[in-house]
């Protein structure tokens, strides 16, 4: 037969044993309490001996307990120093990426406002000058090397007047419209440039190559001076450009001749500066026929 759900605890030996031993202890220890009690009153001297020998016996279990607290709380530490570690690195990060481009975006504008200065002194130096524009765009991948003009005929261009930057010889008015205008460039290969060596006034023609380089052919044929770092300047020749334009440098020998590297880049090249005509003359032959050979020769 099984024994009841709710048997009490007098059935078993083993319970009542317990129970008496635990009013056993609660009685025992309230005595002792009150022995320490009445110590504490009597004799505190005593009193301190016993608190200090108890606490002798406890130290080593409360030495313990506290290198376990103090472990818990390092590695509960290290673990939160780790996660805010990763926050503070991740916005480390984001900080440092938006300095850099403030410092990118500072350069441009910087190195903007020396090409402006550049141009502004420029057109200072050159007080007869027509116009100064931006460069909209310029033909990159095309046979043609032709850049737009943000200026026209309505601001007094007229076709083959020299277009130039603070760098040099950028090309000539090729064709006009009322507020643009278009710019046959050093580098086009229907361009043919009257030059001189910078350091002897050596004559030359640089014709364009396409490619922003001209080959430079020296008039004396037979004869090859060229060495790479010549400085290769307008003429004056020709009456269309005006001399000590700079148009390019010289790169590499070739065996007639050599190749230079056009200083001013119209894609580097952000305005430029429209001049007259050097010449009187040549403005009256330009303007009884103005270029219609060269749009033939081009289908322009």
């Amino acid at each position: 037969m099984a024994p009841p759900i709710n048997r009490r605890p007098g059935f078993s030996k083993r319970a009542q044993y317990s129970i008496f031993a635990s009013y056993l202890l609660g009685i025992l220890g309230a005595i002792i309490g009150l022995l320490l009690l009445l110590v504490s009153f009597i004799d505190p001297l005593g009193f301190s001996a016993l608190r200090t020998i108890g606490a002798e016996t406890i130290a080593p279990v409360s030495r313990t307990l506290s290198n376990i607290g103090g472990a818990t709380g390092s590695a509960g530490g290290e673990i939160s120093a780790y996660f805010n570690a990763a926050s503070k690195n991740a916005a480390m990060q984001r900080e440092v990426e938006q300095n850099r481009i403030e410092i990118l975006e500072a350069r441009a504008l910087r190195q903007e406002n020396e090409r402006l200065k550049r141009l502004l002194k420029l057109n200072e130096e050159v007080p007869d000058s027509i116009a100064m524009a931006r460069l909209i765009s310029s033909t990159a991948s095309s046979s043609r090397r032709i850049a737009t003009l943000g200026v026209g005929s309505s601001s007094g261009l007229e076709p083959g007047q020299p277009v130039r930057s603070p760098e040099g010889l950028v090309g000539r008015i090729l064709e006009t419209g009322p507020t643009t205008a278009r710019v046959l460039l050093v580098s086009d290969g229907k361009n043919v440039t009257p030059v001189q060596r910078a350091s002897d006034s050596l004559p030359a023609f640089a014709t364009g190559r396409g490619d922003g380089t001209v080959d430079i052919q020296p008039i004396n044929i037979g004869t090859n001076p060229f060495k790479g770092g010549d400085l290769m300047i307008t003429s004056g020749s020709g009456g269309l450009y005006s001399p000590g334009i700079p148009v390019a440098v010289v790169i590499r020998k070739t065996e007639t001749g050599a190749i230079g590297r056009v200083l001013a880049n119209p894609a580097k090249v952000s305005h430029a500066i429209v001049q007259p005509i050097f010449q009187a003359e040549t403005v009256r032959q330009i303007a009884e026929n103005p270029m219609t050979d060269l749009e033939e020769e081009t289908g322009e």
